[in-house]
């Protein structure tokens, strides 16, 4: 018997991709897989643990008591007549879902070494897998946010939405590129320095309080210096929450240059972060 040379092969797995490999078309053809590391991801997170998803609720709140505590009462920070709790809840909201898709998607390749090692898939899919869970979370918080929104209008609070809030799918996609092109990024650098895991944990923290996440755009541009309110104001993660606030609670300012420049930005960061995932995943188990 003799075998055709014409037989063509459905795959070709191979460390000898282009450059410049973006990889969606792939993606797209793993895409149930995707799915079941995204059910997968929100079954166990929680699983052993005694309170469950109360964490979820339970973290941002102890957060916002504490901010109200340090930064409005102690440091008498000015949320412009909205209740010093709700405004920041609002930002704390916003940058839990960046800070956990960051986190999740910084050590893709250390934490799953060994399944990367047995089996072939886009490796891309796990950092986008925990992008999509933590969406769960997110919007259990925008729940509790609602809730204490409601509450503080029974109380008389002049609080209202503003028409920006149709940018909120808009928001939503900035933070995850940001978080996930971020992530990818020092996930590619965790696999030769091991370090960097510290340094990651370390750096979220600062970035938090860079971000203008406790006080709005305005008092940082008053009580900073000017380099740094000039950081402040860059950061496309100050110019998302200062628009989450804006959109929820019509404090602060919004323009569409700083909303043009944060959502170029995200994009442009996550493309960077895929290339240089895709080409770490080539080499990496020989580092990891």
């Amino acid at each position: 018997m003799s075998t055709s040379h014409d037989d063509q092969w459905l795959y070709t797995i191979s460390s000898k991709n282009k450059l410049i490999d973006l990889n969606f078309k792939e993606i797209w053809r793993y895409r149930d897989l995707l799915l079941l590391f995204v059910k997968r991801d929100i079954v166990t997170v929680y699983k052993q643990t005694i309170l469950g998803p109360l964490w979820y609720v339970i973290q941002p709140l102890f957060t916002s008591v504490i901010f109200t505590l340090v930064f409005n009462n102690l440091g008498n920070i000015s949320t412009g007549g909205i209740p010093p709790f709700l405004f920041n809840l609002a930002g704390i909201t916003a940058w839990s879902y960046f800070n956990n898709c960051l986190s999740g998607s910084s050590d893709t390749f250390k934490k799953n070494e060994n399944i990367f090692g047995k089996v072939y898939f886009p490796r891309v899919i796990m950092p986008m897998s925990i992008t999509i869970s933590n969406l769960l979370k997110l919007f259990i918080q925008l729940g509790i946010f609602i809730g204490f929104y409601i509450y503080y209008l029974s109380t008389g609070a002049n609080l209202s939405v503003n028409a920006n809030l149709l940018l909120f799918p808009i928001y939503l996609l900035m933070m995850a590129l940001l978080g996930l092109g971020i992530g990818m990024i020092l996930s590619s650098m965790t696999t030769k320095y091991r370090d960097m895991t510290v340094v990651i944990g370390f750096g979220v923290q600062l970035l938090m309080y860079m971000s203008a996440v406790p006080y709005p755009l305005s008092e940082a541009r008053k009580k900073f210096p000017e380099w740094v309110a000039t950081f402040v104001s860059y950061n496309p993660l100050s110019q998302i929450i200062e628009g989450f606030r804006y959109m929820l609670l019509d404090t602060g300012s919004f323009s569409w240059t700083g909303f043009f420049y944060t959502f170029t930005l995200s994009v442009i960061l996550f493309l960077i972060g895929i290339i240089i995932f895709n080409n770490t995943e080539k080499s990496f188990i020989d580092t990891v």
